[in-house]
């Protein structure tokens, strides 16, 4: 197994939009306020091509394996979090929908927004590699905490992550749904 880990592109934008779906679920209508799936789809490419919101290929890395997309990370500094929500609430209202963006991560928090696996290549231990690269860069930036939500049925995801380090520290409510808020720190 080659695998590389990148900054996304624009480019990416159609291989890494299914990917974030996948891991972020409901959140995904929410953000586009769209119902329809191939709308969402087409919302949350425009945002991986775009620069100014979480989901941008400025705040994405993609894990390739022989020339495709195996997974995707999203990690941004909690700090930058409300300037990128506001862009996306600015937008959706000239669309006509008016939406809130909870925050997901305190303002002295490296976060974990997404991380996914493309389905054909689960069970290689690529989730985790991604996992390690955000430690890299969190090392990087100069260390910190770095943090991320979990559902809280996800006791698989959960075992993961304290494997990793991460220490579940608060209870998080992301649109009505309860999660766990984990952190590490990154020396």
């Amino acid at each position: 197994m080659d695998l590389t880990i990148r900054q996304a592109t624009a480019n990416d934008a159609e291989a890494v939009a299914p990917l974030i779906i996948n891991a972020i679920g409901d959140i995904a209508a929410h953000m586009t306020a769209e119902t329809e799936p191939d709308a969402i789809v087409q919302k949350i490419e425009a945002m991986i091509r775009g620069k100014n919101t979480r989901h941008s290929h400025r705040f994405t890395w993609v894990a390739e394996m022989d020339g495709t997309v195996a997974g995707a990370l999203v990690l941004y500094h909690g700090s930058a979090a409300r300037e990128l929500d506001q862009y996306l609430i600015d937008l959706l209202k000239t669309e006509g929908h008016e939406r809130t963006i909870e925050p997901e991560a305190h303002l002295d928090e490296w976060y974990i927004d997404t991380v996914s696996v493309n389905p054909a290549c689960q069970g290689q231990k690529i989730g985790t590699q991604l996992l390690s690269y955000a430690d890299q860069l969190v090392r990087q930036a100069g260390g910190g905490k770095l943090s991320l939500n979990v559902d809280v049925d996800k006791t698989n995801a959960i075992r993961l992550y304290e494997r990793l380090g991460f220490a579940i520290t608060e209870p998080w409510t992301i649109i009505g749904e309860p999660f766990h808020h984990m952190v590490k720190i990154v020396d």
